[in-house]
């Protein structure tokens, strides 16, 4: 086994004046208790300790402290006085996520502010980081030290996270292995065999049927409880559903990798997730809809319990992959969302299974060499990713929905 270990970088979204203030108090009470410790020469945890024991501070923001003056003053920070900002440190007891997937901003953190106070604030991760995220959520990932910045008004949380991932050893022959995120069938598998045959697909149709059945259960009941003015019991409403469906997403991702390690040197091939955005403009119902499955979701999910495995991951462009026919390459049609039919009369194909022919085109892309290999470099705390961050990758509800459904957290 090899640990890897990533910074996560989360911007917090907007805080509110007041948050803002608890913010930089926060901050400042760091600092102040960072330059006494230091100016006191502080080479111990329990010199430390005696000193930032009387500031302002939460226990973990004050553990943090203890652990990091000790290393300055003992020679790793070659100053008289201190340079810089430093950013807040926090043992990685402190700070918590919290996972809303119904909201327009997903995800959450906690702040520590005092013993006696913490700040709950939406936050928007790197968007290349988001499989990271997903392992620290589900426990697949141990969080390490976490530290708050301020640039310039903007606040920003990095997370230190490590996982255990397999070492396996390649071989010549690989198995490409097709995956289809579907409508019907919520995933599909299937790759070729020696000849070039479809072999051994596997659909999560019942799975698809259930995710579909809680989605609608959600939109239907929450807009009925807002209207009742029922705001908080539509949020706890919302929770219990989005709950089950992740319990759905994080069974058949992890069944998905489970079909993928049957074999000596698998590579699970998935759709770019940017080709997919670019093209999902479809009108405000089904938008919401495809929305909804949960593409970055699952692609986070299956890229690292795949890592934990030591199996690949590469991702194709999707275009024509449910179009085109995988045995002799036409373009055919689909008369339901289950069937394909090839539209040249001298393919031996006729018709197929919509689903296992669009795995076949995705692992068939792998292939011919158009593969985008999904690697993640270490990280430091001069990552700058922030900055540039998109809007949430996975918005699970159209535009009147988000704004109803932000939640207490949102305040």
């Amino acid at each position: 086994m090899t640990e890897l270990t990533e910074t996560l970088e989360l911007k917090l979204v907007e805080p509110t004046a007041h948050k803002h203030h608890k913010l930089y108090e926060t901050k400042r009470a760091y600092q102040d208790a960072l330059e006494a410790a230091f100016n006191a020469n502080c080479t111990t945890q329990t010199e430390a300790n005696d000193v930032v024991v009387n500031y302002d501070l939460s226990g973990y923001a004050k553990n943090a402290l203890k652990k990091y003056v000790p290393q300055l003053c003992g020679g790793s920070y070659d100053a008289k006085e201190l340079h810089g900002d430093h950013p807040v440190r926090f043992t990685n007891e402190g700070p918590k996520l919290n996972h809303k997937p119904q909201n327009a901003i997903e995800w959450y953190v906690k702040i520590p502010h005092h013993d006696d106070y913490n700040l709950w604030l939406p936050a928007q991760p790197n968007p290349e980081q988001r499989e990271w995220l997903e392992a620290l959520h589900a426990g697949d990932a141990k969080m390490g030290e976490c530290r708050l910045f301020d640039r310039g008004g903007e606040w920003y949380l990095h997370v230190v996270a490590t996982r255990d991932v397999e070492e396996r050893t390649s071989s010549a022959d690989e198995t490409p292995i097709g995956v289809d995120i579907g409508e019907a069938s919520l995933l599909t598998v299937c790759h070729r065999d020696e000849r070039g045959s479809p072999a051994t697909p596997n659909l999560w149709n019942d799975e698809g049927k259930r995710v579909r059945q809680l989605r609608e259960t959600y939109f239907t009941a929450t807009r009925r409880l807002q209207k009742r003015g029922s705001e908080r019991i539509a949020e706890s409403y919302g929770d219990s559903l989005w709950r089950q469906i992740d319990d759905i997403l994080h069974t058949v991702t992890s069944e998905v990798v489970a079909y993928a390690d049957q074999f000596e040197n698998p590579v699970l091939v998935l759709e770019d997730l940017t080709h997919i955005r670019e093209n999902l403009d479809y009108g405000a119902f089904m938008n919401r809809r495809l929305h909804g499955w949960g593409f970055a979701k699952m692609h986070a999910q299956i890229q690292y319990k795949a890592a934990e495995k030591g199996i690949r991951v590469e991702t194709v462009n999707p275009a024509y992959t449910s179009k085109s026919c995988h045995c002799c390459g036409e373009q055919g049609y689909r008369p339901d969302q289950a069937t394909f039919k090839c539209s040249n009369s001298k393919c031996w194909v006729s018709e197929s299974h919509a689903d296992i022919n669009a795995a076949l085109n995705i692992a068939d892309r792998y292939l011919s060499g158009e593969s985008h290999s999904r690697k993640h470099t270490d990280s430091d705390d001069s990552a700058e990713e922030g900055g540039r961050l998109t809007g949430p990758q996975d918005s699970q509800a159209d535009a009147d929905t988000q704004q109803a459904t932000l939640g207490t957290y949102a305040s």
